[in-house]
């Protein structure tokens, strides 16, 4: 590697490619249905080291706080609401070289339901938005926390007979209706999910069905290479991150044509790049959960939009078309 040519990208004996920076923000594992958060963000950012550090810097002196490390949270107040605007303004410092990948959290649970029972994710978005209308809060809630616990490796009681005893009761007084026509679908698919569920009797799977940090990576990869330049990538430590399954989104990628060249792990404090990652992160998941419930802010919103990934995974039709992400179906 013979360093930075412009920001973000470097070379080396297999030629140019695209460093992308990276973190998460929202994650609560598989719980996706109880956690502390409706949203995961993970964000990339293509900035050089040099061009991350004064950014960071440029935070610091704008807000004078002094915590040793600086997160989202605190370019969220509203005291320091002009530092956030200026992050995100066409005029920042990372504008056109940030994205961000959303994922609705009950969404991802609906369509990761449907695609291993059904083989059928089409459907995810006529279940997600007709089942509250449908079932009603309480019952659409009920039917999200029974498919959770479901897919999740974790074993709480029996899973299988709670789905399905869910499913069984919604369907037959709700009838008639397009979510119950789906469910009625489901309601055929016990022996998937017992064969599912007995796959972890060995152990736990390397690849959690329900945890969105993987497949992020992999989408983030996707995004930042689609013009045919490959992609190295450089993401906070975690623990989620282990050697192989690091070799299975680095193998992933190679079979999707992705041009993903490599993942290599960092401690955040130590790399500005992955701070201001960080920083985007943490800021689209609230601004995005905040348009998710209703109490959106529209000029944050139209600031985090030029930079909302195409692809997010998003259901909630009203908020995906505010965030300009893509709404399935």
């Amino acid at each position: 590697m013979s360093g930075n040519l412009v920001d973000g990208e470097r070379g080396g004996a297999a030629g140019a490619f695209l460093e992308v920076a990276c973190d998460e923000s929202g994650s609560d594992g598989e719980n996706l249905t109880g956690g502390n958060t409706d949203v995961f963000a993970h964000a990339g950012v293509s900035l050089s080291v040099a061009s991350a550090a004064a950014t960071v810097r440029e935070i610091r002196d704008r807000i004078r706080s002094p915590a040793e490390e600086y997160k989202a949270n605190h370019l969220l107040r509203e005291k320091h609401r002009a530092v956030l605007e200026w992050l995100l303004t066409p005029r920042g410092p990372i504008h056109g070289q940030a994205r961000v990948h959303l994922m609705e959290k009950t969404f991802f649970v609906v369509d990761r339901t449907l695609g291993l029972l059904l083989d059928d994710s089409a459907e995810a978005a006529v279940l997600f938005r007709a089942g509250s209308r449908a079932f009603g809060q309480d019952g659409w809630r009920a039917f999200l926390e029974a498919a959770n616990q479901l897919l999740r490796v974790r074993q709480d009681g029996d899973p299988v007979d709670a789905f399905y005893d869910r499913v069984d009761a919604l369907r037959r007084t709700h009838p008639r209706t397009d979510a119950a026509r789906i469910l009625e679908r489901l309601a055929a698919t016990r022996p998937r999910a017992v064969s599912y569920r007995n796959g972890f009797l060995a152990g736990p799977p390397l690849i959690p069905l329900l945890n969105p940090l993987l497949p992020a990576i992999v989408r983030t990869a996707a995004l930042w290479s689609r013009d045919g330049r490959p992609v190295h990538l450089v993401h906070d430590r975690q623990n989620m991150l282990t050697p192989d399954r690091i070799a299975w989104i680095e193998g992933t990628a190679r079979r999707a044509g992705i041009g993903l060249v490599g993942l290599r792990l960092v401690v955040a404090r130590d790399d500005a790049r992955v701070q201001v990652a960080d920083f985007l992160a943490g800021i689209a998941r609230k601004i995005a959960s905040d348009e998710l419930n209703g109490r959106g802010d529209p000029a944050l919103t139209a600031l985090l939009r030029p930079y909302v990934d195409p692809g997010s995974v998003w259901g909630d039709a009203r908020s995906g078309a505010l965030l300009a992400a893509p709404v399935a179906g």
